[in-house]
């Protein structure tokens, strides 16, 4: 396939020339800020996702037959490219939409639904593996001319069409940072709307260490979002030199365009063998084995926080038995989403990280749920998080990690580790260091008592105390600064209590 003349003129850059990470990110997120004024900043990530997807499907496609051309001919390159893992048919090449001048939404949608068409997921195992169909997302925005004129999307095509996105000019690695970096910018950017796609990655990488994914294994996650989750696993194993491509990664997430920024997330990220699916993870889980639903080693999620609308009916007589510990408030469907998850786990090799408000370790309408759990023996660990770690939300969240079969030194016993102050915010922005991952990790490993920091407690310790898990029910801080001894704590309280009542009486007079 013969490249497009205009990537040879100045300010163009030729296939095999490499992309810095930072020019990458400088790139896309300057594309990205040709939309202003046009849409609003939560729909970015509808046009630049698919896009940036388009753009390298295409261009690794070029690297790969101009590979085999060199080898045997353009015959044999032909044949070759009908076994490339993903194909683009005659017409919808990433050049052939730039040649367009007119209709170019029309065009573009032309070609992501050929693409779509011609690369269909496969039957595996009961499931469906890869596949591109509906990757490209919603298309009427496109074909849209008064939010999305032909002007606009020449010009970002023209973006685009400077940088050659080949596996040679940027390694899948280099890729899969860049995409996550602009899935985090447009949370930035996005502001309230960020968290039903992105969870902080220094949280996911905590998770990950804890997890400790092994190869082979099974990952899953109910409410995958961008995919962000599943990818730290992988890196998991990456990072540590061992084999990643054996393991099966499956997600669920409603959204349908969040769905396909996962499913491109993983394909950017060298991830081929994946099955997502855009489906109601409560009212119907895409993952079962016949009547019961499917098992797995690993479960990891940031479910949405106490939603309200969900069928609690349905739920209360699940047809897949996930409500043994019993049926949420129609309020809170947190444990909902919980027992889902421990649901999903297998019985031998299963363990699970959630992300959830901090309610669900002390709520009493959740006692009674909170008991059964603690009684069934799965509760492995409960971390209290810092403020600020996800987007515009100032809350506290807290890990909560369970396993199917704890091993023997962990069976009746629960580590609760208080690492709210394991945290550090720059720029407005909050995250964990690595010595803060550290901390906590090893904390965890070690399953002891460390003062002011983690406790060990017994299960029927726990059950006695109204089944509350909250961290601060067992750790106490140690604050060296705040130690007084009666006498003067006594003094301290009698003054504080003198102020606040005249500040009352005060507040009372002006009122009357």
């Amino acid at each position: 396939m013969a490249y497009n003349t205009r990537s040879l003129v100045a300010g163009y850059r030729i296939p095999g020339e490499p992309i810095s990470l930072d020019e990458m990110k400088t790139f896309l997120w300057g594309a990205a800020t040709r939309l202003r004024g046009q849409i609003d900043a939560a729909g970015y990530k509808e046009y630049i996702f698919p896009l940036l997807f388009f753009k390298r499907i295409s261009d690794v496609y070029d690297e790969q037959y101009k590979g085999f051309l060199m080898e045997g001919g353009a015959e044999y390159a032909g044949m070759q490219a009908e076994e490339f893992a993903i194909k683009i048919p005659l017409g919808a090449h990433w050049d052939d939409v730039r040649e367009v001048t007119e209709n170019v939404g029309q065009k573009l949608v032309e070609a992501f639904i050929a693409i779509e068409q011609a690369n269909p997921g496969l039957e595996i195992d009961g499931r469906v593996v890869g596949g591109l169909e509906g990757i490209f997302g919603p298309k009427d925005g496109w074909t849209n001319k008064s939010k999305m004129p032909d002007s606009i999307i020449t010009s970002l095509i023209e973006d685009f069409s400077r940088y050659n996105l080949s596996i040679e000019s940027c390694p899948a690695d280099e890729m899969g940072q860049a995409y996550e970096y602009l899935v985090g910018k447009f949370a930035d950017d996005a502001g309230n709307t960020a968290q039903e796609f992105y969870t902080n990655r220094t949280v996911v990488t905590l998770m990950a260490e804890i997890l400790q994914p092994k190869p082979d294994e099974s990952i899953y996650d109910p409410t995958c979002g961008s995919g962000g989750m599943l990818i730290k696993c992988l890196n998991y194993l990456r990072d540590k030199g061992q084999p990643w491509q054996g393991v099966k990664v499956f997600g669920q997430e409603i959204n349908a365009l969040t769905a396909s920024i996962a499913r491109m997330n993983l394909y950017l990220n060298g991830v081929e063998d994946f099955s997502i699916v855009r489906e109601d993870t409560l009212a119907h889980p895409a993952f079962v084995d016949g009547s019961r639903l499917r098992k797995f080693d690993i479960v990891l999620a940031n479910p949405p926080y106490s939603i309200k609308t969900w069928d609690r009916d349905a739920f209360e007589n699940d047809k897949w038995g996930r409500n043994f510990l019993g049926t949420p408030p129609q309020g809170r469907a947190d444990y909902a989403f919980f027992q889902h998850i421990l649901a999903s786990m297998d019985d031998t090799t299963g363990r699970c990280a959630i992300l959830f408000p901090h309610g669900v370790l002390f709520r009493d309408e959740e006692q009674v749920m909170r008991e059964k759990l603690v009684k069934l023996d799965y509760l492995d660990c409960v971390i209290g998080l810092g403020p600020n770690l996800f987007y515009n939300a100032s809350m506290e969240a807290c890990i909560i990690i369970c396993q199917k079969n704890k091993p023997a030194e962990r069976k009746g016993r629960v580590l609760f580790i208080d690492a709210k102050n394991e945290v550090t915010r720059k720029n407005a922005e909050s995250f964990l260091e690595p010595h803060h991952i550290s901390k906590i990790t090893e904390a965890y490993n070690a399953f002891t008592d460390i003062d002011g920091f983690a406790k060990v407690v017994d299960n029927n310790t726990i059950s006695s105390n109204r089944a509350l898990i909250s961290i601060q029910s067992y750790v106490f801080s140690i604050d060296n600064a705040l130690c007084y001894d009666f006498g003067e704590a006594i003094e301290e309280w009698l003054t504080q209590s003198d102020i606040m009542r005249s500040q009352c009486n005060q507040l009372l007079s002006m009122i009357g």
